[in-house]
Formats: structure tokens, C-alpha cells, sequence
């Protein structure tokens, strides 16, 4: 049995950057950004990527879906501290999957890569089950936006 090719390209013009602040509540005692907080960030980010680019997740409630993350990587490289700003790069990788790929890296106002990541989520009904194809109104987005690497 032969591997499927998991090296899907970014779509550059489907790229989106948010910044904010490190809040208070988000440091460890230390200061420094807690770990688990950078899962946040990755929600921010794909926030940020829907309202930009026009697939929210009301978007696609709205058409009988729910997209939950069914696998999630994240790799720390450079510490956030509290009070640093930091820029979130959010990107969508051609996928022909009945899933999405989005990765990110985050950067501090220096332009130090503090973390990068990756999440994929897959379409789920209003009852539960799995779409193995990809649900009409996303394949319309993606023509939609000229999704083609």
C-alpha cells in the first residue's frame, strides 16, 4: 500500500496576518507565554483567515457544517513574554481532501519566529457524520477565490 502525498502547497494570495498583544492572563508567573496559549493564537489566526477571506465559521454553520480539528502540530522555537506583540501569519494549503490545512507561524514584534504550527479539520453534518467530499458551498468558495497553488 502506497502513502498518499501529504506536501500540499500554500496558497499565497490566501494568506492573512493579525496581530495583537500578549495579555496578562496568558503568561506564567515568569512571564512568559504559557505553552497552551498558542492553540489560542491558531484560532485567532483562522478567525482572522475567515472574515478576511469569506469562509467564517457562521459561513459555514450557516450551510449545515461544523469543521472540528482532528489533528493539531505545534512547535515552539522562541518564547513570548508578556506585553510583546505578536504578528500571526495564517495560510491555507490546496488540499483536494474533503478537509483544511491551515499553518501558521507566529512571529514577535521583532520578527523572531516564536512558534509555528499546523491544524487540519475535516466537514462534519449537523448530524455528525463525516463528509468524504468536499460539501458544495466550499467547493463554490474555492472557486470563488481562485484557490489553485
Amino acid at each position: 500500500m502506497r502513502k498518499r502525498s501529504t506536501n500540499y502547497k500554500k496558497i499565497d494570495h490566501l494568506t492573512t496576518t493579525f496581530s495583537a498583544r500578549v495579555k496578562f492572563n496568558e503568561a506564567d508567573p515568569l512571564g512568559i507565554v504559557w505553552h497552551g496559549n498558542y492553540v489560542s493564537y491558531f484560532e485567532e489566526g483562522r478567525e482572522a483567515f475567515g472574515r478576511e477571506h469569506g469562509i467564517t465559521y457562521l459561513d459555514i454553520n450557516n450551510h449545515g457544517f461544523s469543521i472540528p480539528i482532528v489533528r493539531m502540530e505545534c512547535d515552539n522555537k522562541f518564547p513570548l513574554k508578556y506585553g510583546d506583540t505578536y504578528t500571526i501569519k495564517t495560510h491555507v494549503l490546496d488540499c483536494p481532501a474533503a478537509k483544511i490545512i491551515h499553518t501558521y507561524e507566529i512571529y514577535n514584534q521583532d520578527g523572531v519566529l516564536a512558534c509555528e504550527g499546523k491544524t487540519i479539520q475535516v466537514f462534519v453534518n449537523k448530524e455528525g457524520a463525516l463528509s468524504l467530499t468536499l460539501p458544495k458551498f466550499y467547493e463554490e468558495w474555492k472557486n470563488k477565490v481562485n484557490f489553485k497553488s
